[in-house]
Protein backbone atom coordinates (compact mmCIF):
# COMPACT_ATOMS: atom_id res chain seq x y z
CA UNK A 1 0.00 0.00 0.00
CA UNK A 2 1.12 3.50 -0.82
CA UNK A 3 -0.19 6.85 0.31
CA UNK A 4 -3.67 8.21 -0.32
CA UNK A 5 -3.87 10.22 -3.53
CA UNK A 6 -5.38 13.68 -3.78
CA UNK A 7 -7.20 14.22 -7.06
CA UNK A 8 -6.80 17.69 -8.50
CA UNK A 9 -10.15 19.37 -9.10
CA UNK A 10 -10.73 22.42 -11.28
CA UNK A 11 -12.87 25.45 -10.45
CA UNK A 12 -15.89 25.76 -12.73
CA UNK A 13 -18.32 28.65 -12.82
CA UNK A 14 -21.78 27.58 -11.61
CA UNK A 15 -23.25 30.47 -13.62
CA UNK A 16 -22.84 28.47 -16.84
CA UNK A 17 -25.96 26.47 -15.91
CA UNK A 18 -28.06 29.49 -16.85
CA UNK A 19 -27.59 28.26 -20.44
CA UNK A 20 -29.46 24.99 -19.89
CA UNK A 21 -31.86 25.41 -16.95
CA UNK A 22 -35.35 26.84 -16.93
CA UNK A 23 -35.48 30.32 -15.43
CA UNK A 24 -37.05 29.32 -12.09
CA UNK A 25 -34.67 26.39 -11.67
CA UNK A 26 -31.64 28.56 -12.30
CA UNK A 27 -32.87 31.21 -9.86
CA UNK A 28 -33.10 28.62 -7.06
CA UNK A 29 -29.68 27.27 -7.93
CA UNK A 30 -28.07 30.72 -7.96
CA UNK A 31 -29.52 31.45 -4.51
CA UNK A 32 -28.00 28.23 -3.17
CA UNK A 33 -24.63 29.03 -4.69
CA UNK A 34 -24.70 32.46 -3.08
CA UNK A 35 -25.10 31.05 0.41
CA UNK A 36 -22.79 28.03 0.01
CA UNK A 37 -19.59 30.08 0.27
CA UNK A 38 -20.72 31.60 3.58
CA UNK A 39 -22.08 28.33 4.97
CA UNK A 40 -18.77 26.50 4.51
CA UNK A 41 -16.31 29.33 5.08
CA UNK A 42 -13.24 28.01 6.91
CA UNK A 43 -14.25 24.37 6.48
CA UNK A 44 -13.17 21.70 4.02
CA UNK A 45 -15.58 19.26 2.38
CA UNK A 46 -13.62 16.06 1.85
CA UNK A 47 -14.87 13.41 -0.58
CA UNK A 48 -13.25 9.98 -0.27
CA UNK A 49 -13.60 7.10 -2.72
CA UNK A 50 -11.52 4.27 -4.17
CA UNK A 51 -10.66 5.36 -7.72
CA UNK A 52 -9.99 8.58 -9.62
CA UNK A 53 -11.19 7.25 -12.96
CA UNK A 54 -13.52 4.66 -14.34
CA UNK A 55 -17.16 4.52 -13.28
CA UNK A 56 -19.90 6.98 -12.50
CA UNK A 57 -18.82 7.91 -8.97
CA UNK A 58 -15.50 9.32 -10.14
CA UNK A 59 -17.22 11.22 -12.93
CA UNK A 60 -19.76 12.79 -10.59
CA UNK A 61 -17.12 13.77 -8.07
CA UNK A 62 -15.01 15.51 -10.69
CA UNK A 63 -18.01 17.51 -11.83
CA UNK A 64 -19.77 18.33 -8.56
CA UNK A 65 -16.61 19.28 -6.70
CA UNK A 66 -15.51 21.56 -9.54
CA UNK A 67 -18.74 23.55 -9.31
CA UNK A 68 -18.56 23.57 -5.51
CA UNK A 69 -15.06 25.05 -5.74
CA UNK A 70 -16.34 27.55 -8.28
CA UNK A 71 -18.94 28.60 -5.68
CA UNK A 72 -16.17 29.36 -3.17
CA UNK A 73 -16.34 26.07 -1.24
CA UNK A 74 -13.08 24.33 -0.31
CA UNK A 75 -14.02 20.91 -1.69
CA UNK A 76 -11.32 18.25 -1.99
CA UNK A 77 -11.11 14.67 -3.23
CA UNK A 78 -8.94 11.88 -1.85
CA UNK A 79 -8.60 8.31 -3.14
CA UNK A 80 -7.85 5.54 -0.66
CA UNK A 81 -5.14 2.98 -1.24
CA UNK A 82 -5.67 -0.74 -0.79
CA UNK A 83 -4.15 -4.15 -1.39
CA UNK A 84 -5.28 -6.54 -4.15
CA UNK A 85 -6.96 -8.71 -1.51
CA UNK A 86 -8.83 -5.68 -0.13
CA UNK A 87 -10.19 -4.80 -3.57
CA UNK A 88 -11.17 -8.43 -4.19
CA UNK A 89 -13.18 -8.31 -0.96
CA UNK A 90 -14.84 -4.98 -1.77
CA UNK A 91 -15.71 -6.22 -5.27
CA UNK A 92 -17.33 -9.22 -3.56
CA UNK A 93 -19.29 -6.83 -1.35
CA UNK A 94 -20.25 -4.77 -4.40
CA UNK A 95 -21.73 -7.84 -6.09
CA UNK A 96 -23.50 -8.94 -2.90
CA UNK A 97 -25.10 -5.50 -2.51
CA UNK A 98 -26.58 -6.04 -5.97
CA UNK A 99 -27.96 -9.42 -4.90
CA UNK A 100 -25.37 -11.56 -6.71
CA UNK A 101 -22.81 -13.94 -5.15
CA UNK A 102 -19.87 -12.58 -7.17
CA UNK A 103 -16.83 -14.79 -6.69
CA UNK A 104 -18.65 -16.77 -4.00
CA UNK A 105 -16.01 -16.03 -1.37
CA UNK A 106 -16.75 -15.53 2.34
CA UNK A 107 -17.03 -12.41 4.46
CA UNK A 108 -15.66 -13.87 7.65
CA UNK A 109 -13.12 -12.91 10.32
CA UNK A 110 -10.19 -12.99 7.88
CA UNK A 111 -11.94 -10.67 5.43
CA UNK A 112 -12.86 -8.32 8.26
CA UNK A 113 -9.21 -8.16 9.35
CA UNK A 114 -8.02 -7.40 5.81
CA UNK A 115 -10.73 -4.77 5.37
CA UNK A 116 -10.07 -3.23 8.79
CA UNK A 117 -6.30 -3.06 8.31
CA UNK A 118 -6.65 -1.12 5.05
CA UNK A 119 -9.32 1.15 6.53
CA UNK A 120 -7.17 1.89 9.58
CA UNK A 121 -4.12 2.82 7.51
CA UNK A 122 -6.13 5.18 5.33
CA UNK A 123 -7.92 6.63 8.35
CA UNK A 124 -4.61 7.35 10.09
CA UNK A 125 -3.42 9.31 7.09
CA UNK A 126 -6.69 11.16 6.57
CA UNK A 127 -6.96 12.05 10.26
CA UNK A 128 -3.83 14.16 9.90
CA UNK A 129 -5.61 16.30 7.29
CA UNK A 130 -9.18 16.58 8.58
CA UNK A 131 -9.94 19.33 11.10
CA UNK A 132 -12.85 19.64 13.53
CA UNK A 133 -16.06 20.80 11.79
CA UNK A 134 -14.84 19.71 8.36
CA UNK A 135 -17.28 17.59 6.35
CA UNK A 136 -16.22 14.11 5.20
CA UNK A 137 -18.34 12.35 2.56
CA UNK A 138 -17.34 8.69 2.24
CA UNK A 139 -18.41 6.90 -0.94
CA UNK A 140 -19.39 3.23 -1.17
CA UNK A 141 -18.22 0.07 0.65
CA UNK A 142 -14.50 0.70 0.17
CA UNK A 143 -14.57 3.72 2.51
CA UNK A 144 -17.13 2.66 5.13
CA UNK A 145 -14.38 1.65 7.54
CA UNK A 146 -13.27 5.29 7.88
CA UNK A 147 -16.52 6.53 9.48
CA UNK A 148 -15.57 6.15 13.15
CA UNK A 149 -12.09 7.63 12.76
CA UNK A 150 -13.44 10.70 10.95
CA UNK A 151 -16.05 11.27 13.67
CA UNK A 152 -13.29 10.97 16.28
CA UNK A 153 -11.42 13.65 14.31
CA UNK A 154 -14.38 15.99 14.87
CA UNK A 155 -15.79 15.93 11.34
CA UNK A 156 -19.38 15.80 10.15
CA UNK A 157 -19.51 12.42 8.40
CA UNK A 158 -21.82 11.34 5.58
CA UNK A 159 -21.67 7.87 4.08
CA UNK A 160 -22.90 7.75 0.47
CA UNK A 161 -23.96 4.40 -1.01
CA UNK A 162 -24.28 4.45 -4.80
CA UNK A 163 -25.50 0.84 -5.18
CA UNK A 164 -28.45 -1.17 -4.00
CA UNK A 165 -31.55 -3.21 -4.81
CA UNK A 166 -35.20 -2.61 -4.07
CA UNK A 167 -35.86 -6.16 -2.83
CA UNK A 168 -32.93 -7.48 -0.76
CA UNK A 169 -32.07 -11.17 -0.74
CA UNK A 170 -29.69 -13.19 1.45
CA UNK A 171 -26.65 -12.00 -0.50
CA UNK A 172 -27.62 -8.37 0.09
CA UNK A 173 -28.18 -8.94 3.79
CA UNK A 174 -24.79 -10.66 4.07
CA UNK A 175 -23.12 -7.49 2.77
CA UNK A 176 -25.20 -5.34 5.14
CA UNK A 177 -24.12 -7.42 8.13
CA UNK A 178 -20.49 -7.00 7.19
CA UNK A 179 -20.66 -3.23 6.56
CA UNK A 180 -23.30 -2.05 9.03
CA UNK A 181 -20.96 -1.74 12.07
CA UNK A 182 -18.67 0.53 10.06
CA UNK A 183 -21.49 2.65 8.60
CA UNK A 184 -23.73 3.17 11.66
CA UNK A 185 -21.69 5.94 13.34
CA UNK A 186 -22.10 8.31 10.35
CA UNK A 187 -24.25 11.38 10.87
CA UNK A 188 -26.17 10.71 7.64
CA UNK A 189 -26.58 7.91 5.10
CA UNK A 190 -27.28 8.91 1.49
CA UNK A 191 -28.89 6.47 -0.96
CA UNK A 192 -29.94 6.90 -4.59
CA UNK A 193 -33.41 5.49 -3.92
CA UNK A 194 -35.41 5.08 -0.72
CA UNK A 195 -35.79 1.38 -1.48
CA UNK A 196 -32.03 0.95 -1.23
CA UNK A 197 -31.88 2.07 2.42
CA UNK A 198 -30.69 -0.69 4.74
CA UNK A 199 -32.56 -2.15 7.67
CA UNK A 200 -30.83 -1.53 10.97
CA UNK A 201 -29.87 2.06 10.17
CA UNK A 202 -31.41 5.05 11.91
CA UNK A 203 -34.25 6.09 9.59
CA UNK A 204 -33.94 9.73 10.60
CA UNK A 205 -30.41 9.80 9.20
CA UNK A 206 -31.39 8.39 5.79
CA UNK A 207 -31.46 10.86 2.88
CA UNK A 208 -32.30 10.15 -0.78
CA UNK A 209 -30.22 12.01 -3.38
CA UNK A 210 -30.34 10.65 -6.96
CA UNK A 211 -27.18 11.04 -9.06
CA UNK A 212 -26.75 13.54 -11.89
CA UNK A 213 -24.70 14.30 -14.99
CA UNK A 214 -22.74 17.41 -15.99
CA UNK A 215 -24.13 18.94 -19.18
CA UNK A 216 -20.81 20.69 -19.91
CA UNK A 217 -18.29 17.92 -19.24
CA UNK A 218 -16.39 16.39 -22.18
CA UNK A 219 -18.74 13.42 -21.92
CA UNK A 220 -21.92 15.45 -22.35
CA UNK A 221 -21.04 18.74 -24.06
CA UNK A 222 -22.61 19.44 -27.43
CA UNK A 223 -20.72 18.12 -30.48
CA UNK A 224 -21.69 18.78 -34.08
CA UNK A 225 -21.97 15.91 -36.52
CA UNK A 226 -18.62 16.48 -38.24
CA UNK A 227 -16.72 16.65 -34.94
CA UNK A 228 -18.50 13.53 -33.68
CA UNK A 229 -17.40 11.50 -36.70
CA UNK A 230 -13.88 12.90 -36.57
CA UNK A 231 -13.49 11.83 -32.93
CA UNK A 232 -14.77 8.34 -33.72
CA UNK A 233 -12.44 8.10 -36.73
CA UNK A 234 -9.45 9.26 -34.68
CA UNK A 235 -10.25 6.64 -32.03
CA UNK A 236 -10.61 3.92 -34.68
CA UNK A 237 -14.25 3.24 -33.83
CA UNK A 238 -15.69 4.12 -37.24
CA UNK A 239 -14.17 3.55 -40.66
CA UNK A 240 -14.51 7.11 -41.95
CA UNK A 241 -12.37 9.99 -43.11
CA UNK A 242 -12.28 12.96 -40.75
CA UNK A 243 -13.75 16.17 -42.14
CA UNK A 244 -13.16 18.30 -39.04
CA UNK A 245 -10.66 18.40 -36.15
CA UNK A 246 -11.24 15.67 -33.52
CA UNK A 247 -11.47 18.28 -30.78
CA UNK A 248 -13.42 18.86 -27.58
CA UNK A 249 -13.41 21.39 -24.75
CA UNK A 250 -11.65 20.37 -21.57
CA UNK A 251 -13.11 21.15 -18.17
CA UNK A 252 -10.78 24.12 -17.73
CA UNK A 253 -11.90 25.59 -21.06
CA UNK A 254 -8.77 24.64 -23.00
CA UNK A 255 -9.02 22.66 -26.25
CA UNK A 256 -8.40 18.94 -26.30
CA UNK A 257 -7.82 16.58 -29.21
CA UNK A 258 -8.55 12.87 -29.45
CA UNK A 259 -5.32 11.17 -30.53
CA UNK A 260 -5.40 7.76 -28.81
CA UNK A 261 -7.06 4.80 -30.46
CA UNK A 262 -9.42 2.31 -28.89
CA UNK A 263 -8.54 -1.35 -28.94
CA UNK A 264 -11.05 -3.36 -30.97
CA UNK A 265 -11.45 -7.03 -30.04
CA UNK A 266 -12.75 -9.28 -32.77
CA UNK A 267 -12.25 -10.44 -36.31
CA UNK A 268 -13.83 -7.52 -38.16
CA UNK A 269 -12.72 -3.94 -38.54
CA UNK A 270 -14.65 -0.92 -37.29
CA UNK A 271 -18.20 -0.22 -38.47
CA UNK A 272 -18.62 1.87 -41.60
CA UNK A 273 -20.04 5.36 -41.70
CA UNK A 274 -23.42 4.14 -42.96
CA UNK A 275 -23.90 1.38 -40.39
CA UNK A 276 -26.59 1.86 -37.73
CA UNK A 277 -25.07 1.31 -34.30
CA UNK A 278 -26.65 -0.21 -31.21
CA UNK A 279 -24.31 0.90 -28.42
CA UNK A 280 -23.85 -0.10 -24.79
CA UNK A 281 -21.18 1.76 -22.78
CA UNK A 282 -20.27 0.33 -19.38
CA UNK A 283 -17.48 -1.11 -17.29
CA UNK A 284 -16.58 -4.72 -18.03
CA UNK A 285 -18.75 -6.06 -15.25
CA UNK A 286 -20.97 -9.16 -15.14
CA UNK A 287 -23.76 -7.04 -13.67
CA UNK A 288 -23.77 -5.08 -16.97
CA UNK A 289 -24.31 -8.46 -18.72
CA UNK A 290 -22.17 -7.94 -21.84
CA UNK A 291 -22.46 -11.62 -22.76
CA UNK A 292 -26.25 -11.37 -22.47
CA UNK A 293 -26.21 -8.29 -24.71
CA UNK A 294 -24.24 -10.16 -27.36
CA UNK A 295 -26.65 -13.10 -27.30
CA UNK A 296 -29.78 -10.92 -27.35
CA UNK A 297 -28.46 -9.00 -30.35
CA UNK A 298 -27.35 -12.12 -32.20
CA UNK A 299 -30.61 -13.99 -31.66
CA UNK A 300 -33.31 -11.33 -31.67
CA UNK A 301 -32.26 -8.05 -33.30
CA UNK A 302 -33.10 -7.44 -36.94
CA UNK A 303 -30.71 -9.13 -39.35
CA UNK A 304 -30.40 -6.04 -41.58
CA UNK A 305 -26.86 -5.92 -42.92
CA UNK A 306 -26.26 -2.33 -41.82
CA UNK A 307 -27.02 -2.88 -38.10
CA UNK A 308 -24.04 -3.33 -35.79
CA UNK A 309 -23.61 -3.79 -32.03
CA UNK A 310 -20.78 -2.07 -30.18
CA UNK A 311 -19.99 -2.80 -26.54
CA UNK A 312 -17.54 -0.22 -25.22
CA UNK A 313 -15.81 -0.09 -21.87
CA UNK A 314 -12.66 1.28 -20.26
CA UNK A 315 -9.31 -0.34 -20.80
CA UNK A 316 -9.12 -3.00 -18.11
CA UNK A 317 -5.53 -2.01 -17.38
CA UNK A 318 -6.70 1.34 -16.00
CA UNK A 319 -9.40 0.58 -13.39
CA UNK A 320 -7.61 -0.28 -10.15
CA UNK A 321 -10.61 -1.15 -7.97
CA UNK A 322 -12.24 -3.70 -10.33
CA UNK A 323 -10.19 -6.92 -10.46
CA UNK A 324 -12.85 -8.78 -12.50
CA UNK A 325 -12.79 -6.46 -15.53
CA UNK A 326 -10.26 -8.43 -17.57
CA UNK A 327 -12.14 -11.69 -16.90
CA UNK A 328 -15.44 -10.20 -18.11
CA UNK A 329 -13.82 -8.79 -21.24
CA UNK A 330 -12.34 -12.23 -21.98
CA UNK A 331 -15.78 -13.84 -21.50
CA UNK A 332 -17.26 -11.29 -23.91
CA UNK A 333 -14.62 -12.05 -26.52
CA UNK A 334 -15.36 -15.77 -26.21
CA UNK A 335 -19.07 -15.09 -26.68
CA UNK A 336 -18.36 -13.17 -29.89
CA UNK A 337 -16.06 -15.89 -31.21
CA UNK A 338 -18.81 -18.47 -30.62
CA UNK A 339 -21.21 -16.64 -32.98
CA UNK A 340 -21.73 -17.79 -36.56
CA UNK A 341 -19.37 -15.88 -38.90
CA UNK A 342 -22.26 -14.07 -40.59
CA UNK A 343 -23.36 -12.55 -37.27
CA UNK A 344 -19.91 -12.24 -35.70
CA UNK A 345 -18.88 -9.45 -38.06
CA UNK A 346 -21.80 -7.36 -36.77
CA UNK A 347 -20.51 -7.34 -33.17
CA UNK A 348 -17.68 -5.11 -31.94
CA UNK A 349 -15.99 -4.92 -28.53
CA UNK A 350 -14.01 -1.76 -27.82
CA UNK A 351 -11.63 -1.02 -24.96
CA UNK A 352 -11.44 2.75 -24.72
CA UNK A 353 -8.16 4.45 -23.77
CA UNK A 354 -8.01 5.81 -20.22
CA UNK A 355 -4.62 7.57 -20.26
CA UNK A 356 -6.46 10.91 -20.50
CA UNK A 357 -9.75 10.90 -18.59
CA UNK A 358 -11.24 13.79 -20.57
CA UNK A 359 -10.21 12.28 -23.91
CA UNK A 360 -11.95 9.07 -22.87
CA UNK A 361 -15.08 11.05 -21.99
CA UNK A 362 -15.06 12.78 -25.39
CA UNK A 363 -14.88 9.40 -27.14
CA UNK A 364 -17.86 8.13 -25.12
CA UNK A 365 -19.74 11.34 -25.94
CA UNK A 366 -19.17 10.88 -29.67
CA UNK A 367 -20.06 7.18 -29.54
CA UNK A 368 -23.36 7.81 -27.76
CA UNK A 369 -24.24 10.67 -30.13
CA UNK A 370 -23.50 8.49 -33.15
CA UNK A 371 -25.62 5.60 -31.85
CA UNK A 372 -28.95 4.89 -33.49
CA UNK A 373 -30.11 3.18 -30.28
CA UNK A 374 -28.42 3.13 -26.88
CA UNK A 375 -28.81 -0.03 -24.81
CA UNK A 376 -28.27 -0.59 -21.08
CA UNK A 377 -29.06 -4.21 -20.31
CA UNK A 378 -27.83 -4.27 -16.71
CA UNK A 379 -28.87 -7.10 -14.40
CA UNK A 380 -28.54 -4.73 -11.43
CA UNK A 381 -28.02 -0.99 -11.40
CA UNK A 382 -27.86 1.53 -8.59
CA UNK A 383 -28.75 4.35 -10.97
CA UNK A 384 -27.16 3.98 -14.41
CA UNK A 385 -25.55 7.28 -15.41
CA UNK A 386 -25.05 6.06 -18.96
CA UNK A 387 -28.83 6.14 -19.36
CA UNK A 388 -29.07 9.83 -18.38
CA UNK A 389 -26.06 10.61 -20.60
CA UNK A 390 -27.70 9.06 -23.65
CA UNK A 391 -31.05 10.72 -22.86
CA UNK A 392 -29.32 14.11 -22.62
CA UNK A 393 -28.00 13.53 -26.14
CA UNK A 394 -31.59 12.89 -27.31
CA UNK A 395 -30.88 9.23 -28.07
CA UNK A 396 -33.64 6.61 -27.85
CA UNK A 397 -32.73 4.21 -25.03
CA UNK A 398 -33.66 0.60 -24.31
CA UNK A 399 -32.81 -0.22 -20.71
CA UNK A 400 -33.52 -2.64 -17.89
CA UNK A 401 -36.60 -2.20 -15.74
CA UNK A 402 -34.54 -2.21 -12.55
CA UNK A 403 -33.19 0.13 -9.88
CA UNK A 404 -32.60 3.78 -10.63
CA UNK A 405 -33.09 3.30 -14.38
CA UNK A 406 -36.83 3.24 -13.64
CA UNK A 407 -36.53 6.72 -12.13
CA UNK A 408 -35.06 8.08 -15.34
CA UNK A 409 -37.10 6.49 -18.11
CA UNK A 410 -40.84 6.91 -18.42
CA UNK A 411 -41.60 3.72 -20.34
CA UNK A 412 -42.87 4.39 -23.84
CA UNK A 413 -42.29 8.15 -23.55
CA UNK A 414 -38.62 8.81 -22.83
CA UNK A 415 -37.32 5.32 -23.58
CA UNK A 416 -38.27 1.65 -23.40
CA UNK A 417 -37.95 -0.47 -20.26
CA UNK A 418 -37.48 -4.22 -20.58
CA UNK A 419 -36.87 -7.29 -18.45
CA UNK A 420 -33.08 -7.73 -18.71
CA UNK A 421 -33.39 -11.51 -18.39
CA UNK A 422 -35.66 -11.72 -21.45
CA UNK A 423 -33.37 -11.57 -24.47
CA UNK A 424 -36.29 -11.71 -26.87
CA UNK A 425 -37.92 -8.65 -25.29
CA UNK A 426 -34.62 -6.77 -25.37
CA UNK A 427 -34.08 -7.60 -29.02
CA UNK A 428 -37.62 -6.70 -30.04
CA UNK A 429 -37.44 -3.32 -28.25
CA UNK A 430 -34.19 -2.47 -30.01
CA UNK A 431 -35.59 -3.58 -33.38
CA UNK A 432 -38.73 -1.51 -32.81
CA UNK A 433 -36.69 1.67 -32.44
CA UNK A 434 -34.41 0.81 -35.35
CA UNK A 435 -37.43 0.43 -37.62
CA UNK A 436 -39.50 3.43 -36.41
CA UNK A 437 -37.24 6.42 -36.85
CA UNK A 438 -39.88 9.15 -36.19
CA UNK A 439 -40.88 7.52 -32.90
CA UNK A 440 -37.26 7.06 -31.87
CA UNK A 441 -36.46 10.70 -32.62
CA UNK A 442 -39.49 11.99 -30.69
CA UNK A 443 -38.62 9.74 -27.76
CA UNK A 444 -35.06 11.09 -27.74
CA UNK A 445 -36.22 14.71 -27.57
CA UNK A 446 -38.54 13.98 -24.65
CA UNK A 447 -35.70 12.15 -22.93
CA UNK A 448 -33.44 15.22 -23.15
CA UNK A 449 -36.13 17.41 -21.61
CA UNK A 450 -36.56 14.98 -18.72
CA UNK A 451 -32.85 15.04 -17.92
CA UNK A 452 -32.87 18.85 -18.06
CA UNK A 453 -35.61 18.93 -15.44
CA UNK A 454 -34.48 16.12 -13.13
CA UNK A 455 -30.91 14.89 -13.53
CA UNK A 456 -28.44 17.75 -13.98
CA UNK A 457 -25.84 18.81 -11.42
CA UNK A 458 -27.63 21.87 -9.92
CA UNK A 459 -30.40 19.76 -8.39
CA UNK A 460 -27.77 17.40 -6.97
CA UNK A 461 -25.69 20.21 -5.46
CA UNK A 462 -28.72 21.88 -3.87
CA UNK A 463 -29.73 18.62 -2.20
CA UNK A 464 -26.27 18.21 -0.72
CA UNK A 465 -26.33 21.82 0.47
CA UNK A 466 -29.68 21.23 2.17
CA UNK A 467 -28.37 18.05 3.83
CA UNK A 468 -25.17 19.65 5.11
CA UNK A 469 -27.03 22.77 6.28
CA UNK A 470 -29.26 20.52 8.35
CA UNK A 471 -26.36 18.54 9.81
CA UNK A 472 -24.54 21.71 10.73
CA UNK A 473 -27.59 22.95 12.60
CA UNK A 474 -27.82 19.83 14.77
CA UNK A 475 -26.20 19.80 18.23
Amino acid sequence: MGLMIEVQVARLAPERFEQVLEEDSYRRFAAGVARAGDTFAGRVIWNINSTARGGGVAEMLQSLLSYARGAGVDARWMVIEGTPEFFAITKRIHNLLHGFPGDGGPLGPHERRVYGDVADRNADELSRLVRPNDVVILHDPQTAGLCRAMIDAGAVVVWRCHVGVDIPNDEVRTAWRFLRPYVKPAHAYVFSRLGYAWSGLDRERIVVIPPSIDAFSPKNQDLDGATTLSILAAAGLVDAEATAPATFEREDGSPGTVVRRAELHGTSGPPSLVDRLVVQVSRWDRLKDPVGVIRAFAEHVTADDDVRLMLAGPSTRSVADDPEGAEVLAESREAVCALPPRIRRHVHLASLPMDDREENAAIVNALQRHATVVLQKSLAEGFGLTVAEAMWKARPVVASRIGGIQDQIVDGETGLLVDPTDGRAVGHAVTELLQDHPRAEHMGQRARNRVRAEFLGPRHLLQYLELLDGLQARP
